[in-house]
């Protein structure tokens, strides 16, 4: 028997707010299916299995009461959010890797549900770009682009027993970003590397629609109330600025604002992954705080850092920094003067 009323709607708070950001997640989803092939599917069922799997045995381990947490629906919004940003139909035993990393350690290590400091499918990202970076960079290619697009059936063989009717070239190349930080350094003029096919209108051909799909889930977590509009509006203003600051100071060397505001990845952390109210700010002018310098160092990540994408590592950075933000941040206590005092 629950002790108490309010901890049992903290529950049911908790499986509806997750409830509202998977739905969020389906138009993002679909879109990421319909460009680049039902493999993705095959990618979520196994990560959502991998952190069943994990988040149980962590339970079990701590003592947790399994029947309450388990179901509470926050581990399949991580494993969603971490699918969503690796490779799909990389080897099942990348996904557990990661996963493992993302609810194990960054999540239940630190006391569990409400008490990591960092973003857990961020975290489980971080480990694998760093540890197998060759895996990292296999992205499949527009269907109009690659010679053949797994189906659902080849997808669980390449992802379980690595072989299928296809190989991976055939489906596979290298993504947006990683094309132009190559290429660039390779000497590439910028108007060349845009004249590659992986290139839409603005941005990554496929992904400009996805982007656009993470953007309609996100207002909707906005309009909802699942997330405030502070960190989504800051995060893409401070990647609008730096990106056209960098671009009008060295426009050879420098995509422009659109380019990196119709990423995938820059709408999914901006409304989705930089949005975590454990692993991010509380006050509103944290908020604000947090998500500019998070939008600024993506870019800078993107345009001078070692990795062609930089939104899990900003993100990440400021988490570390979200407490000392809302430390300074704190609004002024009412009846209270400036200062201390208390007013009359």
């Amino acid at each position: 028997m629950i002790g108490s009323p309010f901890i049992q709607r903290e529950h049911n708070s908790v499986r509806l707010t997750m409830a509202k950001v998977m739905a969020a997640l389906i138009p993002g989803t679909l879109a990421h299916a319909w460009f680049f092939g039902p493999g993705i599917f095959v990618s979520l069922l196994v990560c959502f299995a991998f952190a069943l799997l994990f988040e149980g045995l962590a339970l079990l381990m701590r003592g947790c009461c399994f029947k309450d947490f388990i179901g509470d629906g926050s581990v399949l919004v991580t494993a969603w959010l971490f699918a969503l940003s690796v490779p799909p139909l990389a080897p099942w035993w990348l996904y557990a890797v990661g996963i493992l990393f993302a609810v194990v350690v960054a999540k239940h290590l630190y006391g569990g549900l409400g008490q990591n400091p960092f973003n857990p499918a961020m975290v489980g990202y971080a480990v694998l770009i760093v540890s197998f970076p060759n895996y990292m960079t296999q992205w499949p290619g527009p269907s109009y682009l690659v010679m053949h697009l797994p189906s659902l059936a080849e997808a669980f063989d390449l992802v379980f027993a690595g072989q299928g009717a296809i190989s991976a070239d055939a489906y596979t190349m290298a993504s947006p970003l990683d094309t132009v930080k190559t290429l660039m350094r390779a000497g590439v003029a910028k108007v060349d590397i845009l004249a590659n096919p992986v290139f839409g209108r603005f941005s990554g051909s496929g992904l400009e629609w996805v982007a656009g799909m993470y953007l309609v889930g996100g207002v909707l977590l906005i309009a909802n109330r699942v997330i405030t509009w502070h960190v989504p509006v800051a995060f893409l203003a401070a990647v609008a600025a730096s990106a056209a600051v960098l671009h009008a100071i060295d426009p050879g060397n420098n995509m422009g604002p659109l380019f990196h505001l119709l990423t995938a990845s820059v709408m999914l952390g901006a409304f989705f992954i930089a949005t975590d109210p454990v692993s991010g700010c509380a006050t509103p002018r944290g908020k604000l705080i947090f998500g500019a310098l998070a939008g600024f160092l993506a870019i800078i990540i993107r345009s001078y850092g070692g990795y062609p994408d930089g939104v899990a590592f900003s993100i990440l950075l400021m988490n570390v920094a979200a407490p000392f933000i809302d430390a300074y941040t704190q609004p002024r206590v009412y009846g209270h003067a400036k200062g201390g005092k208390v007013g009359r």
